[in-house]
């Protein structure tokens, strides 16, 4: 494990160096990352200056920054020394949401109540998905100990992503038999119709986010092999109607662009043994002129139910570009009419 030796504080402390020494070399250069791109984005986020000597780590800065990016590298170093590889997105996920939680393990399914403070990870045939926000770690969470559970947020937030994850992971553990994965097919300005080919050759393009998903958490063989056995489904919300969906892990996503009846007629599905998730982005509703989301219609009816968990979404859950978030950012201004 990384040490730190802090040296004498000179004439100015808030400009004063914190060194931590790394005894594993080879480790030290996976914390770096190629070309240093680690230390880079952590300089960058945190406005300090990361010096390399031998096996020490200088960091210059003022006090705040210069802790924050001691407790950042300190727990990168401790990712490596488990075993587990520091990518870029592990970077970020340790400056969104600080060293405060120990990685000591991989929680799924019933381990979550056992440990309500410990770290979160999604375990899933191709990779360890670890949300990388505070809101993304309560999702996560709700989406384990609740029957039915709300993301609600801007593009980018991972609320299907993180969704998807879960069911996939309760689909391995053997605690549902089947992935339910669903979209209104409404057409955002470009009409369905001129499509070409069969309906499901029209409507495939609505879904392909959550083949995508998929095929991040599964083997593609896997993935085509489970779908040809209708163990994982990927459907219209008109699909939905009449049936009761039990023993299966159900997510709608987009769902502010189902209405009032398809909402009721969806959340109505919720079988024995099975849990749901809905998701959605008020701000991006493609319905007709007029017409009410259901997405803000069950916001309004459901939020009093104890057994439902609603979670929210900022710009700053934004986990895509740094663009995406200053976008979004910029719409919410003029909405607000320029205020935040």
């Amino acid at each position: 494990m990384a040490t730190s030796i802090l040296p004498p504080l000179e004439t100015n402390p808030e400009l004063a160096e914190t060194h931590l020494e790394f005894p594993d070399n080879f480790l030290l250069i996976d914390l770096c990352g190629e070309y240093d791109r680690n230390l880079a984005k952590i300089e960058n986020d945190l406005q300090v200056q990361i010096l390399r000597r031998g096996n020490h780590l200088a960091i210059v800065g003022e006090e705040a920054p210069r802790k924050a990016a001691s407790d950042v590298l300190q727990a990168l170093y401790g990712r490596l020394e488990s075993g587990r590889s520091v990518e870029l997105a592990d970077v970020d996920r340790e400056l969104r949401m600080g060293s405060s939680e120990a990685d000591t393990g991989t929680l799924a399914g019933d381990q979550m109540e056992m440990f309500g403070k410990g770290p979160v990870e999604i375990k899933t045939r191709r990779k360890l998905v670890e949300p990388r926000t505070d809101a993304q770690k309560a999702y996560v969470r709700n989406l384990f100990n609740h029957e039915m559970a709300f993301g609600i947020g801007p593009a980018g937030t991972g609320k299907t992503y993180l969704a998807v994850a879960v069911g996939v992971n309760l689909f391995i553990e053997g605690k549902v038999d089947r992935i339910i994965l669903s979209r209104p097919a409404v057409e955002a300005g470009e009409k369905l119709g001129y499509l070409p080919g069969d309906m499901k050759d029209k409507v495939d393009p609505f879904m392909q986010p959550l083949y995508d998903a998929l095929n991040d958490f599964l083997p593609g063989k896997q993935t085509a092999k489970l779908i040809e056995e209708k163990r994982i489904e990927i459907a219209p919300l008109a699909f939905m109607r009449g049936r009761t969906l039990a023993n299966a892990f159900v997510v709608l996503d987009e769902a502010q662009n189902a209405t009032t009846m398809q909402m009721k007629m969806f959340l109505t599905r919720l079988g024995e043994g099975s849990r749901m998730v809905i998701t959605g982005d008020r701000s991006q509703v493609d319905l007709p002129r007029g017409q009410t989301s259901g997405l803000a219609d069950a916001e309004r009816l459901l939020k009093g139910i104890d057994k439902i968990s609603f979670n929210y979404f900022t710009a700053k859950d934004v986990v895509r570009h740094p663009l995406v978030a200053a976008i979004i950012e910029a719409y919410d201004r003029a909405d607000n009419g320029g205020v935040l």
